[in-house]
């Protein structure tokens, strides 16, 4: 039997081009939806950061309404709404039904969402898992009625088809947006599940309130504890040292500053005019010579320059971080310890990216004394809940020696004890290793950041437990010698024939003897955190 030979032409029929949405619905994995248990978090954790956004981005307390409902054992309702300022008719499809589309991705400042991917995502999934359509509900005016959308993803051409399209009453809400999506999932409670999530967010976004009703009917509120808004994220133009050769061709093509010094001063962070000079006389460049037409090694050589040129580091107004305050107050209002401490750490720089790192850290009263160290992680006030042992967080802990700070900890592992340890990653461009957004890089200026606050919080956790232990070992002794106080008024009763009044007498002066003998040993309880 003779073989079947192809030819090169046969095999260019079989080649075709794909969307964006046709390979994430063969790889919904890389997106966060490995299996329906985490589809179900990933699905309510884009919801809600979006709406958060949303809120913060027009100054307005954000309130959001979480519903997840059971439909049968493996199919759940997730009903997610804000009162944010609503979208425009024309951008609710796009917004829910495009990947790839949105309004963050080459804006450099601190925000949740950047690529455009997380809510589209959702509804791609609850389309292949169930076939129902998203139904998304947004008002934008008071006086006006609702935008009401049917809508499900062409995946073929990576468009929103839209089933059905109307404008509603929703008298209840001024502004605001709802989206509904039914999907195949499974619920469960403890680490890593809605609940968790809620309740992070909760924490690392004081200014929130909000609204939970579980797959058993139970209605958790989560209110907040500041009426402060964070301040806004400011956008800033790319830093030189961020920059990589393609980017820098491309920059250099479509910049409407046509001549090359005034591409430098206009287009990037920090460089001032004598900057600009100083790195093309390093470059052997021209200042007046034509942006569009630098060739490649021209743009290489531009790209060295710059990289060897002192640069002050880009402004931080980009990035927002929490506070220390207020992750005390988000710490205390869903942690039951006895101490707690937090710490924001000045900003720093990564590859050109401004970042700030900030820790709390919780420790005692009902938290399990023989269990592995709890970590909260998170970037840009979202919770990260997956892969922790690929995170540089994990990495920054494991590092850190605590056994100083009174915790027992083996060599490479988490420390052991009654201890929370939260950590917040700000950044205009947190470096995840993944689509799914689960866990940051390895960068050694991030690790020695997070290590930099983790010692602090630390040294600080240490003189609290030291003092502690002196507490305790006083105490013990003192028991002690309550206990033998009692015999010792007997025995001098005896020996001096004292008086059952005399006996007394004696034990009251011992025990107040005993008193005044007593250290005086302040346990520190963490920082006040003043009333807003």
């Amino acid at each position: 039997m003779s073989e079947l030979k192809l030819t090169a032409q046969d095999l260019a029929k079989e080649q075709r081009a794909i969307s964006i949405s046709e390979f994430f619905l063969k790889n919904k994995h890389l997106l966060g939806f490995d299996n329906p248990r985490k589809a179900l978090v990933t699905t309510i954790k884009e919801s809600v950061d979006n709406s958060l956004d949303a809120c913060e981005q027009i100054g307005v307390l954000p309130e959001i309404e979480v519903k997840v409902t059971p439909l049968t054992e493996n199919r759940f309702k997730v009903f997610v709404e804000d009162n944010g300022p609503g979208i425009v008719e024309e951008q609710i499809p796009r917004i829910f039904a495009k990947l790839l589309y949105g309004s963050k991705f080459d804006k450099l400042r601190s925000t949740r969402g950047q690529q455009g991917i997380g809510i589209s995502a959702s509804v791609l999934y609850a389309q292949l898992t169930t076939g129902k359509p998203t139904k998304i509900t947004s008002k934008t005016n008071p006086k006006s009625k609702a935008h009401y959308f049917e809508l499900h993803i062409d995946t073929k051409n990576n468009e929103p088809e839209i089933l059905k399209q109307d404008l509603i009453d929703w008298p209840d809400k001024k502004t605001g947006t709802r989206i509904e999506l039914e999907l195949e999932a499974e619920y469960h409670k403890g680490q890593r599940s809605i609940d968790e999530y809620l309740k992070h967010t909760a924490i690392v976004n004081p200014h929130l309130y909000l609204i939970y009703r579980d797959p058993e009917k139970k209605t958790v509120h989560f209110p907040r504890v500041t009426n402060q808004m964070p301040k806004q994220a400011k956008t800033i133009k790319p830093h030189p040292y961020g920059i990589e050769l393609g980017i820098l061709i491309r920059m250099l093509k479509d910049s409407k500053y046509k001549k090359l010094k005034s591409f430098l001063t206009n287009e990037f962070s920090r460089v001032s005019s004598k900057v600009a000079d100083e790195i093309l006389k390093k470059a052997n460049l021209e200042p007046n010579a034509l942006s569009s037409r630098i060739a490649r090694q021209e743009a290489d050589n531009l790209l060295k320059a710059m990289r060897e040129t002192k640069i002050m580091a880009p402004p931080t107004d980009c990035v927002v971080p929490i506070g220390e305050s207020l992750v005390l107050k988000g710490l205390k209002k869903e942690v039951e310890a006895e101490f707690y401490e937090a710490i924001t750490r000045p900003p720093s720089v990564y590859r050109g990216y401004p970042f700030i790192i900030e820790a709390g850290i919780a420790y005692g009263g009902n938290l399990a004394a023989d269990e592995p160290m709890r970590i909260m992680r998170f970037a840009n006030r979202v919770p990260l809940q997956y892969q922790p042992g690929a995170c540089a967080t994990t990495k920054a802990i494991v590092n850190t020696n605590w056994r100083q700070y009174g915790l027992s900890q083996s060599s490479k592992s988490l420390p052991v004890g009654p201890v929370i340890v939260l950590i917040h990653v700000a950044s205009v461009w947190v470096p995840f290793t993944s689509e799914s957004k689960e866990a940051i890089a390895h960068y050694p200026e991030i690790i020695k950041e997070m290590k930099l606050a983790l010692q602090e919080c630390g040294r600080r956790l240490g003189k609290y437990v030291k003092k502690r232990k002196m507490a305790d070992v006083e105490s013990k002794r003192k028991s002690y010698i309550e206990k033998y106080i009692p015999h010792i008024g007997i025995g001098l009763k005896e020996i001096l024939n004292l008086k059952e009044e005399d006996e007394k007498k004696v034990v009251k002066v011992l025990k107040e003897d005993l008193e005044k003998t007593r250290p005086n040993i302040n346990l520190k309880m963490g920082k006040e955190v003043k009333d807003e």
